[in-house]
């Protein structure tokens, strides 16, 4: 399977050089470590304008009904999405696709499953002021955190100015940049624990390598560094020559339902019709089981906390920002 734009790791942010644990790397992971590469414990965001991105992130006063904030569908107490196909607008319609989790994206290198948003700073400026999304205004915004003193003040000492447009941005993408997930079994693996995964799990990534998910599933986020058509070899319905941001595999097996359209509930069956659209394979039972196996390995942890499925109770439909 052939990217149609390829690898962009070139404008991603520099990763931060993570030390080896365990002893020797194992030579099968020394091999992997060109496909794929672990998620760096941090960017380099400034704590203070984390912290307030944070508060920003959960504020639904920044929304027009003041009823929805960007946790609304990105629930970062969970796998920062939600459990639903697809969230509602303001207006109660549901979103054209599914929600992508939050963790990670500033691993990517376009945002949205079209890939249609170029940065961060855009994706924070359509998510706060799009009708559809928060719909808030920019003057009721920034009245909003000027006048509320838990917010007015850390915005001083962080920015030395009261907040403004190109501040809430940033501050906002600060956080967004911290929302990453570190300490996978899988980057354990690449790092020298040579016991982290099974021998099942290193057998599914060979599967997955050596059928060809690889060539367009790899890099850092798993995914999330190119564009592809969908359905190469069995079209698929509603898809047919349609280009999308190949996703990341990042915490898959916690980010149920897949897709776009939020259409399949179930990892082994996503995995089942992609090889067979995209490779133009029939996975037996067996292989598929091997690769499910490997990518559950992926699942991280974000501030020390495995990432997890949504609980029931947190499924009902809501509006939100779309994000990868």
């Amino acid at each position: 399977m052939t990217g149609l734009v390829g690898s962009a790791v070139a404008i991603l942010p520099p990763l931060a050089q993570e030390q080896p644990v365990g002893g020797p790397v194992p030579a099968e992971a020394v091999e992997a470590l060109d496909v794929i590469t672990p998620v760096p414990s941090s960017l380099g965001a400034d704590p203070g304008r984390i912290a307030l991105g944070r508060m920003l992130f959960t504020d639904t006063r920044l929304s027009r009904g003041g009823d929805r904030a960007c946790i609304t569908c990105h629930d970062i107490r969970s796998n920062g999405a939600s459990a639903v196909a697809r969230n509602l607008t303001t207006d109660g319609t549901p979103m054209p696709r599914n929600t992508p989790t939050a963790f990670n994206a500033a691993l990517s290198f376009r945002l949205g499953w079209a890939g249609d948003i170029p940065t961060l700073q855009d994706q924070a400026e359509i998510a706060l002021t799009r009708p559809e999304f928060l719909g808030g205004s920019w003057p009721a915004i920034l009245a909003v955190i000027r006048d509320d003193p838990a917010l007015a003040g850390p915005f001083q000492a962080a920015y030395g100015r009261e907040a403004d447009r190109k501040a809430v941005i940033d501050a906002i993408n600060s956080f967004e940049r911290s929302l990453l997930t570190p300490n996978s079994r899988f980057d354990r693996w690449l790092r020298g624990d040579a016991h982290a995964i099974t021998e099942a799990e290193r057998s599914g990534y060979a599967l997955f390598r050596g059928i060809g998910c690889a060539a367009c599933h790899q890099g850092v986020n798993v995914g999330g560094n190119l564009f592809q058509k969908v359905g190469i070899f069995v079209t698929i319905p509603n898809k047919a020559a349609e280009v999308l941001r190949v996703p990341s595999l990042r915490n898959v097996a916690v980010t149920a339902p897949y897709f776009d359209d939020g259409g399949v509930a179930a990892l082994p069956e996503a995995v089942r019709l992609m090889a067979r659209a995209q490779l133009g394979r029939e996975l037996t039972a067996a292989q598929t089981e091997a690769i499910v196996a490997f990518l559950g390995t992926l699942t991280g942890s974000y501030e020390g906390w495995p990432l997890t499925a949504p609980q029931a109770a947190d499924a009902a439909p809501h509006g939100g920002a779309q994000q990868p």
